[in-house]
This record gives C-alpha cells, sequence and structure tokens, in this order.
C-alpha cells in the first residue's frame, strides 16, 4: 500500500451504536469504509453518512452471504467485527452470533485473500466473558464472549502465522442500546478509543485481549 492509498476498513455490524460510530469517524478521517447491516435497503442513519461508503448485506450466521462478502469486499486493512447480541436472547442464537460468526468471518476474508499481511482483525467481545476472578455460570451472554476468547486463542497462532495481526477487543460499557443509559462511556468516547487502539496495532498485540483504552485485559 502506497502511502497515497486509501485506507479500508471493514465494520461488521454497523447499524447503530458502536458500529454506527465506528463507521461516522472513520469516514471523517477519510477511510473507505465497508459496512454490514442485515437491511441494506433500509439502511437509516447509515444512508445519511457523507464518504466512500458501501454497506453490504449481511447476517452473520449465513454463510453464503459470509463467503460473498469476503470475495466482493476487496482489499481491506482493517475488520472490525462488531456484530453480537445481548440478553433475552436463547442460547443457541446467542452463541452462534456472539461466538462463531466472528470466527467465521476473519476466516472467510483469509481464505478469500482480503487481508494481506499485516492486516489487523478486531473481534468485540466483553470483560463479561473473562474467566479469571468470576465464580459460577457467566450467564448465556458472558459464556458466549468466553467461547470467542478460547476459540480465538486457538486460532491466533494460525492466523499470526498468515501475517494477521488480531486481537479480542473489550470496548468498555458504553450507553447504546445493548449497553444502556446507565452506562459509563459514551460511544464517541469509546470508538475513538478503539480506533487510537487499532492504528497502533503491532505484531506484539497479536493473540491477546486488549480495552479500549489501550490496557491489556486478563483472559
Amino acid at each position: 500500500m502506497t502511502i497515497n492509498q486509501p485506507r479500508r476498513v471493514l465494520i461488521i455490524g454497523a447499524s447503530r451504536g458502536i458500529g454506527f460510530e465506528l463507521v461516522r469517524q472513520y469516514l471523517s478521517e477519510g477511510w473507505e469504509v465497508r459496512a454490514t447491516t442485515r437491511t441494506p435497503d433500509h439502511p437509516g442513519r447509515l444512508g445519511k453518512l457523507s464518504g466512500d461508503l458501501t454497506i453490504h448485506p449481511l447476517d452473520v450466521r449465513d454463510s453464503e452471504q459470509l463467503t460473498l462478502l469476503a470475495r466482493s469486499v476487496g482489499h481491506v486493512d482493517v475488520a472490525i467485527h462488531n456484530a453480537g447480541v445481548g440478553l433475552r436472547i436463547p442460547r443457541a442464537e446467542m452463541m452462534a452470533v456472539n461466538a462463531d460468526a466472528p470466527i467465521s468471518a476473519v476466516e472467510a476474508l483469509l481464505d478469500a485473500g482480503a487481508m494481506a499481511p499485516g492486516g489487523k482483525a478486531v473481534l468485540v467481545t466483553s470483560q463479561m466473558g473473562a474467566r479469571r476472578g468470576r465464580e459460577g455460570s457467566l450467564g448465556d451472554y458472558g459464556d458466549s464472549k468466553a467461547a470467542l476468547n478460547d476459540e480465538f486463542r486457538q486460532r491466533a497462532p494460525d492466523w499470526a502465522a498468515r501475517g494477521l495481526i488480531a486481537i479480542v477487543l473489550h470496548p468498555g460499557w458504553v450507553r447504546t442500546d445493548m449497553g444502556g443509559s446507565s452506562a459509563t462511556l459514551s460511544v464517541e468516547a469509546s470508538v475513538a478509543g478503539i480506533r487510537e487502539l487499532v492504528a497502533g496495532l503491532t505484531e506484539s498485540h497479536h493473540g491477546r485481549f486488549w480495552t479500549w483504552d489501550g490496557r491489556e485485559h486478563p483472559w
């Protein structure tokens, strides 16, 4: 990539909350943004943003849609998998979306050649998926994020060998539909921190669990 070539980021799960703000902030910095939503024909606020934005259809549980996305999105410098579901969702669906889909997305992008060596992948997890210091059940949501973290650690050596820099990320307790109005962190501040962290990622960060403000989180 030459210094004058536009940078391209893929945001999976971009219709609202952290995903939408990631799109907005990256566009404001002149990035090419490729964003996914389950309802591209009704993009909502995404359709009102200015900049180099392409919206792709994706239900993260749909392997055919995922393969098509990976083949059509082109070269990606950064991929952020933000799609997820929260409480009061059947456990099987929660596991499929929160634990399985992020891993499948990275594998699809690598297999399609969409991420060249040095590309960066960020999988949004949660501190609720950390096992250290917890007793008893994590609940379905925590279990799904713990399962994501466990599988990520299994895949990390292979992804490193394929030239990828990948991390799992806790975005903070953010005031979104999922986080609720009592959350301590604004979505703008969370995303600004995430973008700063992503910009500074090197091979030394790979395979580890980080927070939005650049701290390493225990597993």
